[in-house]
Formats: structure tokens, sequence, C-alpha cells
């Protein structure tokens, strides 16, 4: 018998990682007129149909940058795909098999150098995750307490996305929620880590976090970002992890239909709803969101155009917050350009990365003086 071919080696390990689907893609093309890379002004080298026939060959071509960590994992594609191919899950294994030889992009590197010794991907002190909480009076998770509060990387750290993590809080606070937060002892839920293809990091991630969790009596867990909630769910049960996980907009949106949150004060202005991936394509949570914004009073609700399963990607995901995106090519400036044509003052959304992508295409578009970007949980606490 002969030896294998090196491409049959790297295809056996795109499968053995997880991405055995790779073998149903048929080459039909329908993930790659779904991309929105093929919407930007900008032409861009990363073709999800050519990734998946390199791969499936075992080609080394497909590991740039530009490439294979183009992919957002915003799932347009496969929620069209005639196969029913889970093509992020299929990207992330590919990328694993780079990982392993030390080929991703440096930017990324960095993220996971940051994991392995603080325990977050923006590079902040271990001990400063709680800072987000001085001069609040945020409860202690205990087992008496019904729901853990899990705050992302992101509003744990970054001081902008911190006032979302507040917001929530307050929200449930007012709606009478038993709930508390861990604090320092926690670590990332390992979303992005895994996005990249780290994972040995994911599994050392997931591994602590559903430990302290079961330590700490955790049942129920509330999330601050869509992608928290997707891991805690959908990935954390592999290994074990069975909790009931909530996205805090969808506990709110229960909480607002049995009467215990209340939103009384009038919050005047147009507003569009900007769909993060990880709640709405990925997770299929769309209505929570707009019943929530509904609730409130004078508030003026507009959709853009591509909305729910069409909605456009912030392009955050995926790991590619932490990337360069070249002008031209940055999916968050179509979504300022159209929420401006749409007279809004206000881009919605319920993520931190979207806002983050969101807040800079504002900047870079200077539309920072005629709309704001805010999170669902701002807006409602405006009206409580």
């Amino acid at each position: 018998m002969s030896e294998l071919m090196v491409f049959d080696e790297v295809r056996e390990a795109i499968v053995m990682s997880g991405g055995e689907e790779i073998q149903k893609c048929m080459q039909c093309g329908v993930c790659a007129g779904s991309c929105p890379w093929g919407r930007m002004e900008e032409k861009s080298e990363f073709n999800v149909r050519s990734m998946f026939h390199m791969g499936r060959l075992g080609y080394d071509g497909y590991e740039s940058d530009d490439f294979l960590f183009a992919c957002t994992t915003c799932n347009q594609c496969a929620v069209r795909c005639p196969r029913g191919i889970k093509i992020p899950e299929v990207v992330r294994s590919m990328r694993s098999v780079i990982a392993e030889t030390g080929g991703i992009p440096k930017n990324l590197k960095a993220v996971i150098g940051s994991i392995n010794s603080q325990g977050n991907p923006w590079s902040q002190e271990r001990s400063e995750r709680a800072a987000w909480m001085k001069d609040m009076e945020v409860p202690e998770y205990t087992p008496d307490k019904e729901y853990l509060l899990f705050v992302c990387c992101t509003s744990a750290y970054d001081g902008r996305s911190q006032k979302v993590a507040k917001s929530v809080v307050e929200l449930l606070k007012a709606a009478g929620v038993s709930f508390g937060v861990i604090g320092v002892e926690e670590q990332c839920c390992g979303e992005s880590v895994r996005k990249i293809g780290a994972e040995e990091e994911f599994t050392k991630l997931a591994e602590y976090n559903i430990d302290l969790y079961n330590k700490k009596g955790v049942k129920k867990i509330i999330t601050t970002s869509p992608h928290c909630y997707y891991t805690f769910k959908n990935e954390y049960p592999e290994f074990g992890g069975e909790f009931e996980v909530y996205h805090y907009t969808q506990l709110l949106d229960e909480l607002l239909a049995q009467g215990k949150l209340k939103l009384s004060k009038p919050v005047n202005g147009k507003v569009v709803y900007h769909e993060p991936c990880y709640l709405g394509r990925h997770s299929k949570a769309f209505d929570a969101p707009r019943n929530l914004m509904g609730a409130v009073p004078e508030l003026q609700l507009v959709e853009f155009d591509g909305n729910k399963d069409n909605s456009l990607c912030c392009s955050g995901g995926g790991a590619r917050i932490w990337m360069e995106t070249k002008a031209g090519q940055r999916f968050s400036d179509v979504k300022v350009k159209e929420a401006a044509e749409k007279e809004a003052q206000v881009i919605a959304t319920a993520c931190p990365y979207c806002i983050v992508m969101l807040e800079d295409s504002l900047k870079n578009l200077n539309k920072d003086d005629v709309m704001t970007v805010k999170d669902i949980s701002e807006i409602l606490k405006e009206s409580l």
C-alpha cells in the first residue's frame, strides 16, 4: 500500500478536527454568493467555495490572513447551504489544523498569549476583571442566587462596553432578578479562541470555567454577549458543562411579558436595529430584542433592508475584531451608510463586538456627530 500523500493527511486532519462535513460539499457556490465579502466596494481574495475546495484537496494556500482568517463566521452561507453544512464549524476545524503548526496571524497570536497569561484576550490584568463594578453595588454570586451574570471580557475591560454591563445590572435589579457575579476568578469563555483554531487553549478555558461554576453551584447563566451565550449553550456541554443559558435580552423579554420589567419613560428618536450574528442567525433569537425595544414608549424602531437571517455582519466575529480590515472592505461601514440613509439617530445592537465595529465606522465616515451606537440595555435603562 502506498503512503498517504500530504494532501490526504491534511484533509484527514480537518475531518478529525470536527470538519467532517467538508466532505458533503458539492461545490455549488451558494456559499460564495451569500458571503458578505462579495458585497464590498474593494475586492477581497476570500472565497469560501474556493477555501472548501482547497481544504478538501489538502492544499496549504488557504492559511493566509486574507483567506482562511478572513471568515467572520457570520453563518450567512450556512443558512443557505443546500446540504445543510455547518460552514463555520468547518472553518474552525481548518483553522485548528493551521494553529497546530503555528501558522495563525500575528495579531491572533497576541490574543492567545493574553489568554494564557491573563485569562482574557485584551491584554489586560487578570486582577482588573471586576473593575467595571467600581462605584456600583453588584451582588456576589452565592448558591442561593438563581442566576450567574457572566460579563464578557469586552464588557469587563473596555471602557465603552463597561456601560453595557452596568446597564444590564440595573435592569436585572429593577426586575427583581436574583443574580450575582463571580468576578476575578472567572476567565474568558473562550469563544474567539476557538474561532482562531486554538483548541487546546479553548479546552483549558472551558474545563476551568465549568469546574469553577460547578463548585459555586451555578445552574443558570445570563450573558451580556451573544458570543458567550452561544459558547456556554452549544459548546460547553461537550466538556460536561450543562447550564441553562440566557442572553440578557431573552430573560428581559420574559420578565417584560410577566410584568416584572416596566418600561415607562419615553425615549424619543428613530432607532435602527443591527442584528448580531451570534444572537440572530446562529441562535435564532430574533424576537426578544425587538419586543423589548417595541415596549419603549415613543421609540421609533426601523429595520435594515437585510435583517434577521439576511442581516449583514459587522465583521467583528470569527476573531476579526483583532485584525485590520481595509477601507472599502468593512461590513460595518455599509451598515452605517444604510442607517444614515434611513435617517436613524441610533444604531441599536446587543453585542459588544458590534458596538466596537459600528462605532469605529461612525468615526471613519464622520457620522458620529449625527448618529450614535447603543446597546439595547442602554436604551431600556433610559426607559426605566
